[in-house]
């Protein structure tokens, strides 16, 4: 009997064909993308990424446009 395979955080949706080293990179973005960041404008952390480059605060209010992935440079 084949042993279980453990999925590997976000990554565990794609299968071997894709290498572990695309895999890890995927997991360093996609973990960096979908934590609430620090607002430059009110300065807490509230940002969550809306689409590509669109960022809210949910503090503040304010929408605005940055990196595609993260604020921070």
């Amino acid at each position: 009997m084949a042993a279980k395979k453990k999925k590997i955080k976000a990554s565990g949706r794609f299968g071997a064909g894709y290498g572990t080293r695309v895999r890890k990179k995927l997991n360093a973005v996609e973990s960096l993308q979908r934590k609430k960041q620090k607002c430059p404008f009110c300065t807490k952390s509230g940002v969550k990424r809306q689409a590509v480059g669109i960022w809210n605060c949910e503090k503040c209010g304010k929408t605005f446009a940055s990196k595609a992935y993260s604020i921070n440079p």
